[in-house]
Order: C-alpha cells, then sequence, then structure tokens
C-alpha cells in the first residue's frame, strides 16, 4: 500500500503507507516459543539460561556482575542506557575477559546517554563486550512467563540481516544443557594470584589506594566484584586474590588474617567438587572467614549443607531480608538462581538471615567459629548501605582473633 504525499517544494512523491518490521534478534526458548524484537549490541548466537532482574538502576554493574556468566538478563524497568556507560562501574575483574552476561533484553530501545559520567553509549558498549541484546520486547509478559514457568533455556541471535534458521535455533536452544551441574567459575575466576589496593570510590574525586593495610585478606575469586574487593581494602586490608582454583595450602601459605570467598557463577554443586575440599581445610584453622553468594552455597557445603535450584531465582536490588541476629530488615542486592536449603544444616551451623519474599536462606554461621556467609550481595548498595555492616562484622572477628577491641557495625543507629 502507498499513499501520495506533497512536498515542501509541491511535488509529488510516493510513500510507504505501512511499514512492516522485519526483526533482527530472537529469542527463542527451548520450549520454542519464538520472541522477536530489534537487535542491539553484538552480533551471533548464544545459548543461556534467561532470567529477569528488577532493578531499576546499575545495569552497567548488572551486566558485568560475573555471577551472571551463562545468562540473559530480562530487565524489568523499561528505560535502559539512559544513563550511558563508563570505567568506573563494571564489576569483573579483568573486562579483557569480558565474564558476565552474555545477552540481554530490553523493552524500550536504547536512548542517547544524559549524565555527566558517561563515556559511551550502551549500544556500543554492549558490542565492544560481546553481549546480544534484543529490544522492543514484552518484558512483562516475558517475565510472567518466567515466573510461571521458571528460568528457561534458551538461545538469543542476532543478525542485523533478520536471517535466521529458526527451526535450527528451536533444536539449539532444546539441546542446551543449562546451568545444572555447570561450573562456570573456572571460565571467570583470575588466572592468578594478585594484589588488590583500590578503596571505594569517592564522589567527584574517583578511588583512593590503600597505603596502610592493617590486615592480610586471603581473597578466593569465584567471580569476584571490584565493589567487595573495594569495601575490603576501604576497611583497612591489603587483599591478595587467589584463583577458584587454589587449595587450603595456597591461601594458608599468604599467612591471611582473614579469609573471604567470593561471589561467582554456575552450580555450586559443580565448582564445590574441587573448591569444598579447601573450604574443609580452612574453616578448621579458626581463621575468620566469610563468603557471599556463591561462596555462601559452597561454605555450605562445606560444612554438610545442601543447595538446589531456584524455580525463577532472586536478581533484583529490591529485596527485603531480615538479620536474624540483630532482628533488622535490610533492602539488598540479590543474583542468585542456587539457593541453600537451610533444613539440610547438621548441628552447630545456624540459619541467620531470611528472605522476606520468600522465606529461603540468605545467611549462616559456625557457632564457636569465626565463620559466616550470607546470599545477597552486601557490596552493590540499594539500602544504599543496609548490608555494608557485614564486612564490618567480617573485620570485627579479625580483631577479635588478635585481641583487639572491636568496631560498632554500624555508623549509626539503623
Amino acid at each position: 500500500m502507498t499513499t501520495n504525499t506533497t512536498t515542501d517544494a509541491g511535488t509529488s512523491s510516493k510513500t510507504a503507507g505501512w511499514t512492516e518490521f522485519k526483526p533482527t534478534a530472537l529469542l527463542v526458548l527451548a520450549d520454542g516459543t519464538v520472541i522477536e524484537g530489534k537487535g542491539l549490541g553484538a552480533t551471533g548466537i548464544c545459548e543461556a539460561e534467561v532470567c529477569f532482574n528488577t532493578a531499576l538502576t546499575g545495569y552497567e554493574e548488572i551486566l558485568t556482575d560475573p555471577s551472571y556468566a551463562g545468562q540473559i538478563v530480562t530487565f524489568t524497568f523499561p528505560h535502559i542506557g539512559n544513563v550511558g556507560t563508563n570505567k568506573e562501574d563494571i564489576e569483573d575483574l579483568t573486562p579483557a575477559n569480558r565474564a558476565g552476561a552474555v545477552g540481554a533484553i530490553f523493552k524500550a530501545d536504547i536512548t542517547a546517554p544524559s549524565s555527566y559520567r558517561a563515556a559511551d553509549h550502551l549500544d556500543h558498549w554492549l558490542k565492544a563486550r560481546g553481549v546480544i541484546a534484543l529490544a522492543g520486547v514484552d518484558t512483562r509478559a516475558l517475565t510472567v512467563l518466567i515466573r510461571e514457568k521458571g528460568m528457561p533455556n534458551a538461545v538469543i541471535a542476532h543478525d542485523p540481516d533478520g536471517k535466521f534458521d529458526i527451526p535450527a535455533l528451536k533444536k539449539r536452544a532444546a539441546a542446551w544443557h543449562g546451568l545444572l551441574d555447570l561450573d562456570l567459575a573456572k571460565d571467570v575466576t583470575s588466572g592468578q594470584s594478585s594484589v588488590w589496593t583500590e578503596k571505594p570510590w569517592v564522589w567527584n574525586e574517583g578511588f583512593d589506594e590503600q597505603t596502610a593495610p592493617e590486615f592480610h585478606v586471603v581473597a578466593i575469586d569465584y567471580g569476584i566484584k571490584r565493589n567487595i574487593l573495594r569495601l575490603i581494602a576501604g576497611l583497612g586490608a591489603k587483599v591478595t586474590i587467589l584463583p577458584a582454583s587454589a587449595t587450603a595450602e595456597d591461601v594458608l601459605a599468604h599467612k591471611p588474617d582473614g579469609i573471604f570467598l567470593s561471589n561467582g557463577p554456575g552450580d555450586p554443586a559443580a565448582t564445590g567438587k574441587y573448591a569444598v575440599p579447601a573450604i574443609k581445610e580452612l574453616i578448621k584453622t579458626d581463621i575468620p572467614v566469610f563468603g557471599i553468594c556463591l561462596g555462601h552455597q559452597m561454605l555450605a557445603l562445606a560444612l554438610g549443607g545442601d543447595t538446589k535450584k531456584m524455580h525463577q531465582g532472586h536478581h533484583g536490588a529490591n529485596h527485603p531480608v531480615r538479620d536474624d541476629t540483630t532482628g533488622k530488615v535490610e533492602i539488598v542486592s540479590m543474583n542468585h538462581g542456587f539457593a541453600v536449603d537451610a533444613q539440610s544444616f547438621p548441628d552447630g551451623v545456624e540459619e541467620t538471615h531470611i528472605s522476606l519474599f520468600d522465606g529461603s536462606n540468605c545467611g549462616l554461621r559456625v557457632v564457636g567459629r569465626p565463620v559466616f556467609s550470607v546470599q545477597h550481595h552486601p557490596e552493590a548498595s540499594p539500602g544504599p548501605q543496609d548490608s555494608h555492616y557485614l564486612f564490618r562484622r567480617f573485620f570485627n572477628l579479625i580483631r577479635e582473633s588478635k585481641g583487639m577491641q572491636t568496631l560498632p557495625e554500624r555508623d549509626h543507629a539503623a
């Protein structure tokens, strides 16, 4: 169908009355569902698990969190990209490795950045990181599907010419094994040991360095986030980072005052095949141990507990969690598709934190030992600093182990 129009010069021309949209990207679920949209970011095809994230801010931190390796993130907030990207907000330790989400789903197209901190357009940034994105999707409908059916395996594909072999994509999505029994920590961990000294970002000043550490913390990197390291350094520690494959002997050779078990992607039971034996030995030393996310899950396994795959997972920055050691409720950031089964805890292991969304476990501690962990991400600051006390709790355990006076966990009453 065409219609006649008149130009400013008075001449007649023909324009299309209807413009047919040709999809340049697809999300093909393992059950055969095909979702069409506009392709953004990198081109190509990738298998992954689809989850949804309810955060309104922090898309750059989300997409660079190594815990999202092997996943496609559906953003429930419709406007993603409006503040652009920059080099300061990435979370993966080695940007060249591009550890993080492999795909992203947006409702609206990416708009031009509007922030004094913006250094690049999100679409350019996605291309550089190799992340395939899809815009123009009814993300509410996709979120409802995930809530009802669980996180699906899928293929995301982007071709600027819109040429897709849909039967082949369906077959590829159905054949993908998924995250169960998959060790992804080995793909995102540091290749060698390193030292971290950068402290938290300060507005209008940037990052400072820890030049006079009081303590030494060894962090085992299963997919660690930069802001975790910054908070540890900011509280007075030199941080030595070791790869996920580090043995107890490797850790103890550094004579640490504290040991940190990091976040990371994949099935904790799979990574635990080589990580749990080391953690078991480290627990016996009475050196304070603190774990987050995957580190929490593998600590639970080392203590005799179990983990399980979740239906839809927890992904967002608005999750209420109760700390049963204080009775306080904090708003936290979460990113996990596996959970610890608190009913599996042996004697001597206590549940400390509980999700007020579904009652799932969010923390544990060992009675009589300086060992604890949490499922959520206290460094992500959605509250904005509701959970920073956990790092102070870790440092107080270090102080106690040295016969030093402890400090208040919180800066003020909350």
